[in-house]
């Protein structure tokens, strides 16, 4: 039970933030905390930065971008920041004040420079911080994108700093009208960095991959001046319910990866228990808040069954239809696997690797997620250019490092125009210092991966839906940045023709397939069937396939618990049927996390069959 770091101290106003890896369930903790705050009696603001939303989700109501009381709960409000708004919003303002005084044509050149791949994060912080100085709000509650792409956005204003002191025109606006900026963004960082004013709660699941990351992220933290507060291990399956060996096994293993969390992180912790059913709606959400900040537990005796209940309807897939999905046509098929965060990705984008490869396809798999867990699960080292994993024939893995990525993308911009003049050389280089720069490598390091050459097939493990979105958008964003800068033409066209080469091949279902993986419960399918839409819409790229993970296993669970969320599951099964009328994959509850070789190859014969 823990209060005092999340309620006001002295009527100053405090901030909360939750972060964590995808998946965790830092949205239901967030919405949770924010409603028990408000019931309290402290005027409360729920804010998501997240551009794969949920709150409307949640809540059973639609939010949006803008701010929204919450019926039923006095003193809260909400607002989902939708990044295209925000950006349009920062471009007006930073517009508005020069139209005066400049002409049209400087004022049209200043507009299409704002068109820079960074604006979108650089004005989403912006609307981040406009939350930060709100007087008429007690508590200002922030549900964070996971935590690679939360650092990234804490770490912005560093780089704002260096280009603001060059002076002249930036990507993010001329450095003149960002001045007054400057003092918001610092006032900002130093009340992340106050104690009495700033929560920072890490959400994890007691498994390993979960410490991994929230060992990785406090220490980035503390390097920015930030302190974690306290944990919430989410997600920990209550011991009255474990009632058969498969779900004792699942109980000893969690215990053991709590005691390693009790040893890793000196701080305080709050244990929640794995429900019977998903978390949404204010009853649920209050219910949670008593538990975490009042103590108050809810006992769940479970009525014991003669026998498990039959588990929700087997997902059963044509292996040839399957096949043809994964398998190459003509040249290299390109496999992309994709959802919200923590539905499993890496793990079944693994055991599908795994899975071409001894059927002896050269099959290389690679992650574009800045969070990425391909050398934990892989259980070896992976560099920047593909490594043989180790007990599998034509398996090769690697990722992509953006500081890598970014400076053989400073050597190549530099080398194209070596013979410039010496002021346009300079000018080039101070591009290439800006906060776009690394972005646009770390997409050039993607799309070189269409031109590579010796793999029949390649596997990107990507980042959560609306990070991927993000970037299979941004090139339209770069064309203006790169012909209004200092760069070349030339340099801008390649970069033009390689965009379209990458997305026509992504269009092109004979040569790429996207799988969606989620798991039967409402916010990762909404999430995905949103994602499905997009690309669709917004790129012109079709659903391959469907992945669904965590499936409960037959013959075991047998007591009142687990018939609830058997029940749930078969429930979510037919939506999923219904939402996504492509072959479906099904992935069963494991008694463990998958890590290594071996626990991968169960995984394969558990979706694809017992023979490769």
């Amino acid at each position: 039970m823990i209060k005092n770091l999340v309620i006001p101290q002295s009527g100053a106003p405090r901030f909360i933030f939750f972060s964590g890896k995808g998946g965790v369930g830092k949205s239901t903790m967030s919405c949770a905390t924010a409603v028990w705050l408000a019931k309290n009696g402290y005027k409360t603001l729920l804010v998501t930065t997240d551009p794969a939303p949920n709150l409307s989700d949640i809540f059973g109501q639609k939010i949006g971008h803008r701010i929204t009381e919450i019926p039923g709960v006095d003193n809260l409000s909400a607002i989902e920041i939708n990044p295209d708004a925000a950006s349009q919003e920062y471009r007006d303002r930073i517009i508005a004040p020069l139209e005066g005084f400049l002409d049209e044509r400087n004022v049209q050149g200043i507009r299409e420079q704002l068109n820079s791949p960074c604006i979108e994060e650089v004005a989403a912080f912006d609307k981040f911080i406009e939350f930060m100085d709100k007087p008429e709000y007690d508590v200002v509650v922030f549900d964070t994108a996971p935590t690679g792409h939360t650092l990234r956005l804490l770490e912005l204003p560093s780089g704002w700093n260096s280009e603001l002191e060059k002076g002249g025109a930036t990507c993010i606006g001329p450095s003149a009208s960002l001045q007054t900026a400057k003092t918001k963004y610092e006032k900002a960082i130093a009340a992340l960095q106050d104690e009495a004013k700033t929560s920072f709660v890490f959400v994890l699941k007691p498994e390993r991959l979960s410490i991994f990351e929230t060992k990785r992220s406090i220490s980035e933290l503390e390097q920015l001046g930030i302190k974690t507060s306290f944990l919430v291990i989410n997600g920990v399956l209550p011991e009255e319910v474990v009632t058969d060996e498969f779900f004792k096994k699942r109980w000893n293993r969690e215990q053991e990866i709590i005691e390693e969390i009790n040893h890793e992180f000196l701080m305080e912790k709050i244990l929640y228990p794995l429900r019977n059913t998903e978390v949404s709606g204010i009853l649920l959400l209050d219910r949670v808040g008593e538990f975490l900040y009042e103590g108050k537990e809810e006992i769940q005796e479970p009525v014991i069954m003669e026998r498990a209940e039959a588990a929700a309807p087997a997902v059963v897939h044509d292996e040839r239809e399957v096949l043809a999905l994964l398998t190459p046509k003509k040249g290299t098929r390109y496999l992309f696997f994709t959802g919200k965060g923590g539905v499993g990705k890496s793990t079944i984008a693994g055991a599908t690797s795994i899975y071409l490869a001894e059927k002896g396809y050269r099959t290389l798999i690679l992650t574009t997620d800045p969070a990425s867990h391909l050398q934990v699960i892989f259980g070896q080292s992976l560099g920047n250019e593909p490594t043989k994993i180790n007990g599998v024939e034509n398996l090769y893995a690697t990722q992509i490092d953006q500081k890598n990525a970014w400076n053989e993308y400073k050597t190549r911009i530099l080398d194209a125009v070596k013979d410039e003049g010496q002021e346009t050389k300079k000018a080039v280089e101070e591009d290439l210092n800006s906060p776009c720069a690394q972005e646009m490598a770390v997409f050039e390091k993607f799309m070189s991966y269409f031109e590579l050459q010796g793999f029949d097939i390649i596997i990107f493990d990507t980042a959560p839906t609306g990070h991927t979105l993000r970037l299979l958008e941004m090139p339209s964003d770069w064309k203006g940045f790169i012909d209004l800068g200092t760069l070349t033409k030339k340099t801008s066209d390649a970069t033009t023709d390689k965009y379209a080469h990458v997305i026509d091949t992504m269009r092109d279902r004979e040569a790429s397939t996207f799988v969606f993986v989620m798991y039967p419960e409402y916010t990762p399918i909404i999430e995905a069937w949103r994602g499905v839409e997009d690309l669709h819409d917004q790129v012109g790229i079709e659903l391959g396939m469907v992945a669904i993970n965590y499936l409960l296993p037959r013959n075991y669970g047998n007591n009142s618990y687990f018939a609830d969320r058997r029940k749930q599951q078969e429930k979510y099964l037919h939506l999923i049927r219904e939402k996504f009328p492509v072959p479906l994959l099904g992935v069963p509850l494991f008694v463990e996390e998958l890590n290594g070789v071996e626990s991968l190859k169960g995984m394969r014969r558990a979706i694809y069959g017992e023979e490769a």
